[in-house]
């Protein structure tokens, strides 16, 4: 972001939204979805294809989770009407498996997704 728009909190001013990712960076997101979904479920170890959870925990607001703020989980542990599903009750998920964004980095490290998270810093830093 460009130094005008930021605040003493490094942040930009309440109201103002985040650029518009460009094409290559809304192709690199997909890419590393579809990897996501390959991995086995975060929580309970089920092998994949899994959903790509974008992370909820933490989080204020409206915007959804970028893309590369994902991580893999099962049919059962990620949607509604599975009781156990964060989509079911987020504070008894958090209770039993902790914060879902702390399975972003294992998740990011996996060797399928290595390679893609050299790319994706490669695609944001130009």
């Amino acid at each position: 972001m460009e130094g005008s728009r930021v605040n003493i909190t490094n942040r930009p001013p309440l109201g103002l939204k985040p650029d518009k990712p460009t094409a290559a960076q809304i192709r690199a997101g997909k890419e590393y979805m579809a990897r996501v979904k390959e991995l086995p479920c975060a929580a309970c170890g089920k092998p994949g294809p899994s959903d790509a959870h974008h992370c909820i925990c933490g989080r204020f607001g409206t915007n959804r989770a970028s893309d590369f703020d994902t991580i893999p989980l099962c049919v059962e542990c990620h949607r509604y009407p599975y009781p156990g599903a964060i989509h079911s009750g987020k504070a008894s998920w958090v209770a039993v498996h902790g914060p879902d964004h702390g399975f972003i980095p294992t998740t990011a490290s996996s060797r399928p997704l290595a390679w893609l998270c050299r790319t994706w810093n490669w695609i944001f830093e130009t």
